[in-house]
């Protein structure tokens, strides 16, 4: 046998692949589980307090809904209490103030997009007009010949129809 002078260094053995036991995979599998189902407990939470805090958005915004127009309005009450109190006997002094106070309150519905329904010679629409009677008259049968009380309409949304009178068809 014959000897080799040159050093023989040993090859590094790879350390064999261990399969992971049984309770480790457990182990790794159960954290992964808390993991998930901390993350959907979270995601879960987080949908409850949005679905409240919308709810709670809804619930002011129908209570403050009519907050602006309210505050408007108030002026318009003050206006007509300031001219219950003047003491006059002038008839036009009064009807001035009054007249004033009815284009403060225009004013208040052209803020707010309530427009007045006054359909005088107009054909009859039943959907912005109602009709409580006919009668004779020059006009086209289902005419509007006299208005009984005017109608109004919220950002084109009937809030009250006009009560009308219309023509009747000629015999």
């Amino acid at each position: 046998m014959e000897q080799n002078d040159t050093p023989q260094t040993e090859q590094p053995v790879a350390p064999a692949e261990t399969m992971p036991s049984m309770e480790e995979m457990l182990k790794a599998a159960e954290l992964k589980a808390q993991e998930h189902y901390d993350a959907w407990m979270y995601a879960k939470a987080e949908g409850e307090n949005i679905r409240r805090r919308a709810a709670e958005d809804v619930s002011k915004a129908q209570k403050f809904a009519v907050e602006r127009f309210s505050n408007e309005m108030l002026a318009v009450k003050d206006s007509l209490e300031a001219g219950m109190a003047v003491q006059t006997d002038n008839i036009e002094s009064f009807k001035s103030g009054m007249e004033l106070t009815l284009k403060q309150l225009s004013s208040v519905f052209e803020k707010f997009n309530i427009v007045e329904i006054n359909p005088m010679g107009e054909k009859l629409d039943p959907h912005k007009h109602q009709a409580i009677g006919m009668m004779d008259s020059d006009q086209p049968a289902n005419t509007v010949v006299t208005v009984m009380q005017k109608g109004y309409s919220l950002n084109d949304r009937i809030l009250r129809p006009a009560l009308v009178m219309v023509a009747k068809a000629k015999e």
